[in-house]
């Protein structure tokens, strides 16, 4: 493959991730601090927790791609990391750190890496790396709806995903 094709699908990866974390955040910018603890029904994720929830898998994806041991699947540890959240300041913080932890990975790791396969195991086993991505996409766009759905079970109409209401 060329250079420059492969530096495009680096680019790629990068605008991906920043349109993820943008309609995230768009989706949810309704949602303040006042919701962060409001769950629909009992046991159910928190506003907070929900938004915890996105950012842990972020982090979760980026470092089982090149982990050689492949994901971590100790999914109860996990969960009650994600409850330890009360704050959507808190929960908001992580996200933060989780996708500026994926945006230094996709810069960090050369082409090659991203086309070579992801460990053996149940998660995406012997995929490309890069197919973390449309993981990525699939479960933050499943949370950016479930937490749409709390904005109006709190009396909060959420913005529209993929434009900024100025630009619509």
């Amino acid at each position: 493959m060329h250079d420059s094709f492969l530096e495009e699908i680096l680019r790629e990866l990068a605008d991906d991730l920043r349109n993820i974390r943008e309609y995230f955040d768009r989706s949810t910018s309704i949602l303040t601090e006042e919701d962060a603890g409001f769950a629909p029904a009992p046991g159910t994720y928190t506003t907070a927790q929900q938004i915890a929830h996105v950012a842990q898998t972020v982090e979760w994806f980026f470092r089982g791609a090149f982990a050689p041991e492949g994901f971590p699947m100790d999914f109860d540890a996990m969960d009650r990391e994600v409850r330890a959240v009360q704050t959507l300041a808190e929960a908001r913080q992580w996200l933060d750190r989780a996708f500026a932890e994926g945006e230094a990975a996709i810069a960090g790791h050369p082409h090659e890496e991203w086309l070579a396969p992801l460990p053996p195991g149940p998660v995406m086993g012997g995929a490309p790396r890069f197919a973390i991505l449309g993981a990525i996409r699939d479960h933050t766009a499943h949370h950016r709806g479930a937490l749409t759905v709390y904005a109006r079970l709190r009396g909060k109409t959420p913005p529209m995903p993929y434009a900024d209401s100025a630009e619509a």
